[in-house]
């Protein structure tokens, strides 16, 4: 799974990165606060929808499909299982109608150091060029009973590649350049959808150890990205 991630640039700096055009809005910089290095569930993170492909947006992360009666749901749905997407009813609409990239420059993991899992070992991962890179996501409307409507979002997983596979069995979908057109493309048919959603490749990555305090979401400063012993993971 995907549960903490960081983007390490400005707003201005990933519209670059990625040829975007515009903000969506003239606050949607302001409101993305970045750079972010311990970006948590729930908090407002930045995206790119299929309705406005040439706009930085932004949405809450964890999502709440339409239907959902109160926004509780959204704590288990911070995360999509790319195997599930056509079928689970939180994310069949959204698959079909309503998906997006999710920007990071890395993301977190921990690793079990004992068969208990009571020691684990915070890890940042990124990819061995230093870029940012673009998730596959997914995202929802939600209007709750008595407020504005609230746009939110979850991120799609897959198998870990050969790298990742000893610190956990998932790993977010990242899709290269090639494929971002294609998964915010209205009328591209299921199965290319599905066949973007593989592993990342793993000699394009690495990871190392880091400080213990990006175990809380509010320490948020460019030290928790900072190698902290143990060996980088390299193929």
């Amino acid at each position: 799974m995907c549960g903490r991630y960081v983007i390490s640039i400005l707003p201005d700096a990933l519209i670059e990165a990625f040829e975007l055009g515009r903000y969506e809005t003239p606050e949607t910089a302001e409101s993305l606060r970045l750079p972010r290095y311990n970006i948590a569930p729930t908090q407002r993170v930045a995206v790119t929808l299929n309705e406005s492909p040439d706009a930085l947006s932004t949405a809450r992360w964890g999502l709440i499909p339409s239907w959902a009666k109160d926004e509780s749901i959204a704590s288990n749905l911070i995360n999509a299982r790319s195997e599930t997407l056509p079928e689970k009813p939180a994310f069949r609409a959204a698959f079909k109608r309503r998906r997006c990239l999710i920007y990071a420059s890395g993301f977190y993991e921990w690793r079990k150091e004992d068969p208990a899992g009571k020691v684990k070992t915070p890890l940042f991962i990124h990819l061995k060029d230093q870029r940012p890179f673009a998730m596959a996501g997914l995202w929802e409307m939600w209007t709750p009973p008595d407020g504005e409507p609230r746009r939110t979002c979850t991120i799609i997983t897959t198998e870990p590649n050969p790298l990742l596979a000893s610190v956990h069995n998932r790993m977010p979908v990242i899709l290269p350049p090639a494929a971002r057109a294609i998964w915010l493309d209205g009328d591209a048919p299921a199965d290319a959808l599905m066949s973007l959603l593989t592993p990342y490749p793993a000699e394009a990555m690495t990871f190392h150890a880091v400080s213990k305090r990006v175990n809380t979401p509010r320490n948020d400063d460019a030290a928790l990205i900072a190698p902290e012993g143990g060996q980088a993971g390299l193929l």
